[in-house]
């Protein structure tokens, strides 16, 4: 079994929480599933829930390449300079993060709000970024961001391998296919 999450922004990637917690256990009534992978409370979007461990392995490992897409709201407009320098790998000081795929881009079409929503700063602008890691280190996007100066305000997870969150509200899922990971996505025309 595979079931697409759209993780709401203050959950917790566990089903056993502590008084005051929320977790994947308030939404998801399956038993013997597994997050393969992980988003930090702070972020939303795309997480891909399995009772099959080699499946678990093949989404989350990075030995496997499977592409992630991030959307990131940050502060400022991000420069040419900084787009290079995640595309290059960013030096975080632990480690140096691989090549990374970003891009300026509009705010998403299927864009939730937010609760909370983020800040509001009428003098500093805000801008979207479009990220795709083949990695996945603790915090890496928005450490990434922040170094090369334009902090992540907001981080979805917009796609794993060919697997989106579009058409998932926050704290829905919906059980897929494997093979949907790998299946070029039917795109409107």
């Amino acid at each position: 079994m595979l079931l697409a999450f759209n993780k709401p922004f203050g959950v917790l990637c566990k089903f056993r929480a502590k008084p005051g917690e929320r977790t994947l256990g308030d939404y998801i009534r399956i038993p013997a599933v597994y997050p393969a992978g992980r988003l930090d409370a702070d972020s939303e979007g795309l997480l891909l829930l399995t009772d099959d461990g080699a499946l678990q392995a093949r989404i989350s490992s990075p030995r496997f390449k499977l592409a992630k897409v991030y959307w990131a709201q940050v502060e400022g407009l991000p420069t040419a300079e900084a787009l290079a320098a995640l595309r290059q790998g960013v030096d975080l000081g632990d480690f140096v993060t691989q090549a990374a795929d970003a891009q300026l881009i509009d705010p998403p079409a299927s864009l939730w709000p937010r609760d909370p929503p983020i800040r509001y700063r009428a003098k500093i602008p805000t801008s979207w970024l479009e990220l795709t890691l083949r990695e996945g280190k603790n915090r890496q996007v928005r450490r990434m961001t922040a170094r090369v100066g334009f902090p992540t305000l907001r981080l979805i997870r917009a796609r794993i391998g060919n697997v989106r969150v579009e058409g998932l509200a926050p704290g829905e899922s919906r059980e897929i296919d494997a093979a949907a990971l790998d299946k070029p996505a039917v795109r409107d025309a």
